[in-house]
């Protein structure tokens, strides 16, 4: 055991069940401890004035068996998730969900994951069988860390090194190359040589990792403050071809320079990158902006080295590829692709029409938001507004890119909450009215609604009595 200890009351107050899972366990004469990145995390905001501690996910290790724990928990709503591997999920009152894992040894890996696993009563034996050192810190109920493998000192020095060997933990589970990458990404640290070296040597072995574990770990590590630095890890160590091969194909293509001072598409990319680090933790932005500008080279050749016109287009159906081969769930999938299709057309949100910024603006609207919470009311075009601000920033554009369309929306506020007094466009006049009229169900009457329906959400028609008015002169000009 160490001389240090973590703030467990912070953490126990944000998960009060966590605390009384590990009472009941250490009541019943059970080792409980916390393990893992919440251990690493409490300790780094000691050790960083900096960064700012969250306690977010709870992980529990403990001697007691799978049998002992649900015999302990009785009351709680417990999810088989890996029982067999030592690992139960209980619901606490509060709806979180903590992972309860008894300690354990693996063996007979596959490079994926262990085909044997060994239930112990011994932390030493679980905490050895882990990836990394900062990774291996445990923590008593009473804040006390146990630190076995050096972590500690890893840890304020910034060191992502292995446990044990480095060659033979990244052998285990190749995604570990992909979690040591995003750990010094996280806490801003160095991976050590002999770990870089195992990276580049077992690099190959992440092509037979299922899509939707290098996803997560993608998307973690784009979840970081330094996922431009991550990226460039990725492209260092050999593995960026392996995962984002399309993001390679953008190297030396060259950009107007007028434009484009910084570099080719892949410098501008990671420019932007880095710039969102600064202000954007929502990691599909970042993935979004990652792949927001894949369709210019295809572009370019399209339009013989002339222009990179109808990049946006063709970017989006790239990153719908994209997606769907890293087995990204649809909606996370619609919201990259929306946002790749869309990132050049928002930059002429200041010349286009009223009624047309208003359809821009209320795609994917959350009507039950209210106006005042504009983020949550408009979430897609929130999230358009700020991939736009890191693509302008990461160009000769800068903010003349995006300050005229924060301008036009903010002027755009009264126009809406008029709109929401009239409940709409919908409820002032429906395709019934135009039938009352005379016009025959069809593609004219359609016409006609959309026309009205485009004056009401451009300000012209305020009323039920004007959109009336206006169907009566389309319908009176057939």
């Amino acid at each position: 055991m160490s001389r240090l200890r973590i703030d467990v009351e912070a953490i126990f107050a944000s998960h009060p069940f966590a605390r009384t899972i590990l009472s009941r366990l250490e009541a019943a004469g059970h080792e409980a401890v916390l393990i893992g990145g919440i251990v690493r995390d409490a300790l780094r905001a000691q050790f960083d004035a900096d960064y700012e501690f969250e306690p977010l996910e709870v992980d529990i290790a403990t001697s007691a068996s799978p049998q002992e724990v649900r015999a302990l928990s009785g009351d709680s709503l417990i999810i088989e998730v890996g029982a067999a591997f030592g690992v139960l999920v209980l619901v606490g009152p509060e709806g979180h969900a903590y992972e309860v894992a008894t300690f354990r040894t693996e063996g007979e890996y596959d490079g994926r994951r262990p085909g044997a696993v060994k239930l112990v009563r011994s932390l030493a034996d679980d905490v050895h069988r882990r990836d990394l050192t900062i990774n291996g810190l445990a923590a008593r109920s009473d804040g006390w860390v146990i630190d076995l493998v050096g972590g500690v000192s890893d840890l304020k020095r910034k060191l992502i090194r292995a446990i044990g060997d480095p060659a033979e933990r990244f052998g285990e589970d190749y995604l570990r190359i992909l979690r040591a990458i995003r750990c010094a990404c996280l806490i801003d640290g160095e991976i050590v040589p002999e770990v870089a070296q195992a990276i580049r040597r077992h690099r190959t072995g992440l092509t037979l990792i299922s899509a939707e574990r290098v996803a997560g770990e993608l998307l973690r590590l784009l979840g970081t403050n330094q996922a431009a630095r991550g990226v460039r890890l990725l492209d260092e160590y050999g593995i960026l071809p392996l995962i984002l091969p399309e993001l390679v194909a953008c190297q030396g293509v060259e950009q107007p320079g007028k434009y484009h001072p910084e570099g080719d598409v892949y410098q501008h990319t990671l420019l932007a990158l880095e710039i969102a680090d600064g202000y954007l933790a929502d990691p599909l932005v970042k993935l979004a902006l990652l792949l927001h500008d894949l369709g210019k080279p295809e572009a370019l050749e399209r339009n013989r080295g002339v222009n990179m016109a109808g990049h946006d287009q063709i970017g989006a159906e790239l990153a719908g590829q994209i997606c769907r081969r890293l087995r990204l769930s649809k909606e996370a999938s619609a919201q990259v692709v929306y946002l790749v299709r869309e990132h050049q057309r928002i930059g002429h949100f200041s010349q286009m029409s009223r009624s047309k910024q208003v359809r821009l603006l209320r795609s994917g609207e959350e009507r039950a938001r209210p106006l005042g919470d504009f983020t949550a009311r408009f979430p897609r075009f929130a999230r358009l507004v700020q991939l736009m601000i890191a693509d302008c920033q990461a160009s000769a554009m800068k903010s003349s890119g995006w300050l005229p369309v924060l301008a036009h929306t903010a002027r755009l506020l009264p126009h809406l909450q008029a709109l929401e007094q009239l409940e709409g466009a919908r409820r002032l006049i429906d395709g019934h009215d135009f039938l009352k009229l005379g016009v025959p169900p069809g593609p004219e009457l359609g016409r006609m609604l959309e026309q009205v329906r485009e004056a009401i959400l451009a300000g012209r028609i305020v009323s039920r009595r004007g959109a009336l008015a206006a169907a009566r002169r389309l319908a009176g000009q057939r």
